[in-house]
């Protein structure tokens, strides 16, 4: 079957795309700009990958080896209902779905039981723990990981494997597309206003989510949130149950993520019940992070994802942690996700920021906009603060690099928070600092 992949440098559909390939399908695809994931796609075999989203390079693909399924991100549809791709999919009877559809086809083909991941928060962490304990446990396993690792590739599949580890999204509802064997929820708040436009609605798409898994590892905070009526064999883990004296790993929400990876995998019977758990507290100490989570760039700069409230504290946590260590002030550069997202939460970063010494904070990194919605300015989103004084509106200049220079040259730290790809906050510190 040959399978071609929209969006192919995508941290969601890349590593499908790998699954794809490494399960002997064929694999080709596409995607609106270059990256450096396309390139480590085609180092690892995927050659036939084209840049630029045309019926006209779709269709030179389609004439050399028949298209027998084409697998698009859900952001294509939202931002152009009648992508040229699509339209000529449908012209020609190539089957158009999005990933969901296909991932749940291999894992019926490979009689695979997923192990998913979902949460608004802390999801990506979580999902890497748990293929690292799989690893050291030298269990064989498939995954798919939308960050980088020093420890795995982003996609993977081992035919010996008897699980898939998937880090579901709720984003257009893709989660419920699956019936997990077993499911961890990180965290939940209200996000993806513009898929879910009450707090009422994304609270019943993880209920809705976490009633067909067969079983559920949650924290108790957010089972009274979604009012979830936990079944038999279900895990419900409260937050003081992280054990701080085991846990050496900076930042609190990473010691709880760890924590629920662990009683993920005990959750699945991989770990002889007489051995403590203690052990693999010690196990998850030696994690190696991945990208983009507190990722050093340059000497004290480091990068980070955060991007709503609740990853920046979470952010926030480890970097003070960090900074403390070896007494340095902590300094942040703020790229928000979206101007949508900033209109429905920008009541709640009140106190996250708590800790810095300065917030420098750049215009929000647009995707699929709204173009009718007032563009929401550093200066308004600041005001929101409780202490606005800590923060000052910056764009990703000369001068802001000389400002970022000059703190590093006195000896601080200092951590870009932003959730964008290509263009971004990330991407431009990377350029500057690399």
């Amino acid at each position: 079957m040959h399978i071609y992949f929209s969006g192919i440098g995508g941290a969601g559909i890349g590593p499908l795309a790998e699954i794809a390939h490494a399960a002997g399908y064929e694999v080709s695809g596409s995607d609106k700009q270059d990256s450096s994931y396309i390139h480590y796609l085609k180092k690892h075999g995927i050659t036939d990958v084209h840049i630029g989203q045309t019926a006209k390079a779709i269709a030179a693909v389609h004439q050399k080896k028949p298209i027998d399924w084409y697998v698009h991100t859900s952001a294509l549809t939202l931002e152009n209902p009648n992508p040229p791709e699509i339209v000529y999919c449908k012209e020609n009877g190539i089957r158009v779905s999005k990933r969901d559809e296909l991932l749940n086809q291999i894992i019926t083909d490979k009689k695979l039981k997923m192990v998913a991941v979902a949460g608004t928060h802390g999801k990506t962490t979580t999902t890497a723990m748990v293929v690292w304990l799989f690893k050291q446990l030298d269990i064989p396993v498939s995954y798919t990981l939308p960050a980088k690792t020093s420890f795995a590739d982003m996609g993977h599949f081992d035919p010996k494997s008897e699980y898939f580890v998937y880090e579901a999204d709720e984003f257009d509802r893709n989660f419920l597309a699956f019936q997990p064997h077993l499911s961890l929820i990180t965290g939940v708040s209200w996000d993806h206003h513009e898929i879910f436009p009450t707090r009422e609605d994304y609270q019943a798409a993880f209920v809705e989510f976490m009633t067909q898994s067969d079983k559920v590892v949650a924290w108790q905070d957010d089972v009274e949130y979604l009012n979830f009526e936990a079944r038999p064999g279900d895990s419900i883990v409260r937050s003081d149950q992280t054990q701080a004296n085991l846990m050496k790993l900076k930042g609190l929400y990473n010691r709880l993520d760890a924590r629920l990876a662990i009683e993920g995998v005990y959750q699945l019977g991989l770990v002889d019940g007489k051995t403590p758990k203690a052990k693999w507290f010690e196990v998850m100490n030696k994690f190696p992070g991945l990208q983009r989570r507190m990722e050093q760039i340059a000497p004290n700069l480091y990068s980070d994802y955060a991007h709503t409230p609740e990853k920046i504290r979470g952010a926030m946590s480890v970097a003070l942690e960090m900074a403390a260590e070896n007494d340095q002030p902590l300094v942040v550069v703020y790229e928000p996700l979206t101007n949508r997202r900033q209109h429905y939460m920008m009541d709640d970063y009140k106190d996250c920021f708590a800790g810095a010494e300065h917030v420098y904070w750049v215009p929000s990194y647009l995707a699929r906009e709204d173009p009718y919605q007032y563009v929401l300015p550093p200066e308004e989103l600041i005001a929101h603060l409780d202490d606005p004084s800590i923060a000052s509106p910056a764009k990703p200049d000369a001068h802001l690099k000389k400002q970022i220079k000059k703190h590093l040259d006195d000896g601080a730290m200092v951590v870009g928070m932003a959730g964008g790809g290509g263009g971004s906050l990330d991407d431009w510190l990377r350029k500057e600092f690399s």
